[in-house]
């Protein structure tokens, strides 16, 4: 085949698919290796492969079919991990990303010098978000913008932006790279009014390269606030600047959102950021205790991952408290009892006791619906799942029989119950996004007692 051949099936996608969809999802697709009957191409993470399958599953081979005239098998596979460095734009590695970034331009200080790319854990959870992420540090104001992360709190989302901002303080430092608040952009608003210094205002963040905003969710409500984020927004957006926001909802879930700023938020990339699972969080706890110089062993690591919170946050805070009590006594050895003893006040020792009622509400929940609904005998798609999920975790995370869960789904027939247990679990050998569901389901069942 030619050299200019894979350039022209991604110039005949470009044709069928918008703009956004093709910067998103297929401008970053590699082509690896051609032979005579199939292609082997390299997309950036897993939840990228499974988005194309789902989303375009026959585009490419549409498209190469349409530029060669023959039917290829196209096979994707999954780039390797980077964890320790970050590429160019020519695929080769740069030098390991350093722990503190040089000072290149005024903005360094606005970034934590711990929170860089190297330093994130990368796990199913939040993989998209991070590659999104990389891709808006690596060359900002280009494919996704704006880019809106969210999830809730102590996952992750305040150390994606600083990674941004001290990835391109290192490698970019010509650009204006500005992080703030939602809160502090409000005061910065405030003060400009009182101080009648609005034209101030409006340079400062009118003449950035990239705006990274914190809890964008807490300017809902303010009418002065969103009027002039929402002249922000657009003077940047129009200048082709980079705008990165988070937030700890979903965008048409925030309340006293103006519709404008509402849109707009939903114009680039969104991604999400869920709770993550045992391993991850064991690889993370791992790491920010190497960080604090704390010999943290495996096992340790798991009885805090099980028994603290899925949070981050809150585990790096019982991490210093470990790691404080053991500078206390001597250096002491951190095992299962010294931890049990340390944290006592937050870990729950006693059995957790789950129930029928517990996994219907965290179902309803975790599908945005009502209790009512799952109990119902309504036979939709989007009910008829949730209450097979919620009645295959009655079976494994309660003593309940199965009248007793039939009862407690509003007076069904046990074998309702029988059949959704066999039902999903033949689905999760063949559907990891269910697997992935119910994992969340469970883990907010065990930290929520």
């Amino acid at each position: 085949m030619h050299d200019n051949f894979w350039p022209q099936v991604l110039a005949h996608i470009k044709e069928q698919v918008s703009e956004q969809n093709f910067l998103t999802w297929f401008k970053p697709i590699k082509l690896i290796k051609t032979e005579e009957t199939s292609l082997l191409l390299e997309v950036p993470n897993r939840f990228f492969k499974d988005w194309l399958a789902d989303n375009y599953p026959s585009a490419i081979e549409n498209a190469v079919e349409a530029i060669t005239g023959q039917s290829l098998k196209v096979t994707c596979k999954v780039a390797k991990k980077t964890p320790n460095y970050l590429k160019n734009n020519d695929g080769k590695p740069d030098s390991k990303v350093p722990e503190q970034p040089p000072a290149s331009n005024g903005a360094h200080s606005l970034f934590n010098p711990k929170y860089t790319f190297a330093e994130f854990v990368v796990g199913p959870s939040n993989e998209f978000s991070h590659a999104a992420a990389l891709a808006v540090a690596k060359q900002p104001g280009t494919s996704y913008n704006p880019l809106f992360i969210y999830s809730s709190a102590g996952l992750g989302k305040t150390h994606l932006l600083h990674a941004i901002g001290n990835h391109i303080c290192r490698y970019n430092s010509r650009l204006k790279t500005h992080y703030v608040t939602s809160e502090d952009f409000t005061n910065d608003l405030i003060s400009a009014i009182k101080e009648d210094k609005m034209p101030k205002f409006r340079n400062k963040y009118r003449q950035i390269d990239v705006l990274l905003i914190d809890d964008i969710q807490f300017i809902a409500g303010k009418e002065r606030t969103q009027e002039e984020f929402f002249h922000t927004f657009n003077a940047l957006y129009k200048s082709h600047k980079q705008i990165v926001l988070t937030s700890d909802k979903f965008p048409m879930d925030i309340p006293k959102l103006e519709d404008r700023l509402r849109t707009r938020f939903e114009w680039g990339l969104i991604a999400d950021i869920q709770p993550p699972d045992n391993e991850t969080l064991v690889a993370i706890l791992i790491t920010k205790a190497n960080q604090e110089n704390l010999i943290l062993n495996t096992d340790v690591a798991f009885f805090l991952a099980e028994n603290v919170s899925s949070n981050i946050r809150t585990l790096e805070g019982a991490l210093l408290r470990i790691a404080a009590f053991s500078s206390f006594e001597n250096k002491q050895e951190i095992t299962i009892d010294f931890v049990k003893k340390v944290l006592k006040d937050i870990i729950k020792l006693e059995d957790k006791v789950i129930t029928v009622e517990d996994i219907i509400t965290a179902a309803a929940e975790v599908y945005r619906l009502k209790t009512s609904d799952i109990r119902s005998r309504k036979k939709t798609r989007n009910v008829v799942v949730p209450r097979q999920v919620a009645m295959y975790l009655s079976r494994k995370l309660t003593n309940c029989s199965y009248p007793d869960i039939a009862d407690k789904f509003g007076g069904k027939d046990h074998s309702t119950v029988i059949y959704s247990e066999k039902k999903i679990a033949g689905q999760l050998k063949e559907q990891p996004a269910l697997q992935e569901v119910i994992d969340k389901i469970t883990l907010m069942l065990k930290n929520s007692h």
